[in-house]
């Protein structure tokens, strides 16, 4: 008998999400079905609901699935059923930035990700539709079919529900520390908006040994708790706050790296200012499409400043979300702290929650 699925369907942009469900087809030979306990909820799927990013409507949203194996297809070797997994981007395995190591820059990610191209299967993932296969996975939904090659297993006992939001916000602000920034310790970072993903940054930097961190948001309530969780100095931003004065009152030359996840020009402008000699500015934050950062070239040649754009953290999933889950379970990395559980059908709520800032990092639990 088919495999019934509850999914959470975006019918147009700007749309509600409205529960139907919907057979679920069978995985190909590089896929896996996975029952899913949880999901996060991120600003990504926000954007596509409205339409200020790209996909093909109607659609099944979702991206920060964690369940069950049920299913794998003929081909596939290091998963089984019964594992416990987390799941995260698609990548095709065989352009140059995927065979080099660096699939967050796969060649074909925005139709893997963004457009719902199933991977080795033209077939659609729900019976009757909708678009289904955002990110690979469309974890909006009680199961989902993804490619072997983004889903994660995890090892050992841990609350599988709460690892959804590893598989993009948090591993994207912790990536943009220890993968793409990599300090040594001791190097002073500055944060540049502390959600969800400028939290992650804020505990990356803190497990990377960097003194100061610097966290700096217009909400005083965020910068409370970045200071729980690994903050040294706080900034809180208003209208006449010069935030590259402050920073080096703090510093002393300026920052050696700062973490852009606001995805607010001001912001952006501010954290380069805020730099050091030589500092680097790492850009995870997206901007509305349009959106143009203006920085003095002449004024980068002769600071020795760096600009480096980060997707997904430059995460190699099988490896890095591992290494989160070990660093959670050891006290280090208390993303937890982060989210708020919601049932499946109160979707819609904590899209409008997430959207107002009521919370950092909602989690859908599929009951």
């Amino acid at each position: 008998m088919p495999t019934t699925a509850r999914i959470a369907v975006v019918p147009e942009a700007g749309g509600d999400f409205a529960i139907e469900e919907r057979a679920i087809a069978d995985p190909g030979p590089h896929e896996v079905l996975i029952e899913l306990v949880a999901t996060g909820v991120c600003h990504t799927d926000l954007a596509v609901q409205a339409g200020d990013l790209p996909t093909n409507f109607p659609v099944v949203l979702g991206h920060e699935g964690a369940g069950k194996v049920v299913a794998t297809g003929s081909h596939v070797t290091d998963i089984a059923p019964g594992d416990q997994v987390v799941l995260s981007y698609g990548s095709c395995g065989h352009c140059r930035p995927c065979q080099e190591g660096d699939p967050a820059y796969c060649s074909e990610f925005n139709p893997l990700n963004f457009m719902n191209r199933r991977q080795g299967d033209d077939a659609p993932v729900f019976e009757d539709g909708p678009n289904a296969a955002f990110f690979q996975q469309s974890s909006f939904a009680t199961y989902s079919i993804a490619h072997e090659r983004n889903v994660v297993k995890i090892e050992g006992e841990v609350d599988i529900s709460l690892l959804g939001p590893l598989g993009c916000g948090i591993q994207t602000g912790a990536g943009a520390v220890m993968r793409t920034a990599q300090p040594k310790a001791g190097s002073s970072l500055l944060v540049s908006g502390v959600g969800s993903v400028g939290m992650a940054a804020v505990m990356g930097a803190k497990v990377s040994g960097c003194s100061p961190i610097v966290a700096v948001d217009t909400n005083e309530d965020r910068l409370k708790l970045a200071k729980e969780l690994g903050a040294t100095d706080t900034i809180h931003v208003t209208k006449e706050t010069d935030v590259a004065e402050e920073v080096r009152k703090i510093t002393g030359a300026g920052a050696d790296y700062a973490i852009e996840c606001s995805g607010n020009a001001t912001a952006a402008r501010g954290a380069w200012e805020s730099l050091a000699q030589r500092g680097t500015m790492v850009v995870v934050g997206a901007p509305p499409a349009g959106t143009e950062y203006s920085f003095d070239a002449n004024e980068q040649i002769l600071s020795g400043r760096k600009i480096v754009g980060c997707v997904e953290g430059d995460s190699k999933v099988k490896q890095f979300i591992p290494t989160l889950v070990d660093l959670y379970r050891k006290g280090h990395f208390p993303f937890d702290r982060l989210v708020k559980r919601y049932p499946f059908d109160k979707i819609n709520e904590a899209v409008a929650d997430l959207h107002d800032g009521k919370v950092f990092k909602p989690i859908l639990e599929m009951g």
